[in-house]
């Protein structure tokens, strides 16, 4: 494989290969049983924590109609459930149940065995690369609030 000489090209490939390796690790998603938006979102409101359907909203880049659709039909699955703000008793927080906390996980699980089921067709010497690459990756890249 040639070395890359250019930032560009580099970014160009990680980008290539990240989209490619989501998308193969999605395939797990299905069985959950969710549609891909509203598994996002829940997903955002269990490792992001509780939060105002605007934020949700702005999190998922979707518009507020549009997510409010989606967390009516979380709760009407019982993933999901409104609950009132104990700051400002007139704003609602979203919230995810245990039940949606579960599936999320178990989600998580089958992506991890996934993914670790092809790393192990690496050597060692690969896998170690990886990991140093993954904590490079991860001190060029922008803090989240």
């Amino acid at each position: 494989m040639p070395r890359l000489t250019k930032i560009e090209d580099l970014a160009d490939r990680l980008h290539s290969t990240a989209i490619h390796l989501l998308r193969q690790a999605r395939v797990q998603d299905s069985a959950s049983g969710l549609a891909p938006a509203r598994l996002s979102a829940l997903s955002v409101l269990v490792f992001g924590g509780n939060m105002s359907l605007n934020d949700l909203a702005r999190a998922e880049q979707v518009r507020p109609p549009t997510m409010s659709r989606i967390v009516d039909a979380l709760e009407s699955e019982g993933l999901a459930r409104r609950t009132v703000n104990a700051q400002d008793r007139r704003a609602v927080v979203i919230e995810a149940t245990e039940k949606g906390t579960a599936i999320l996980w178990q989600g998580r699980k089958r992506r991890v065995k996934f993914l670790a089921q092809h790393l192990s067709r690496l050597s060692e010497e690969e896998r170690r690369k990886i990991g140093d690459a993954i904590i490079a990756i991860h001190k060029a890249m922008p803090r989240q609030p």
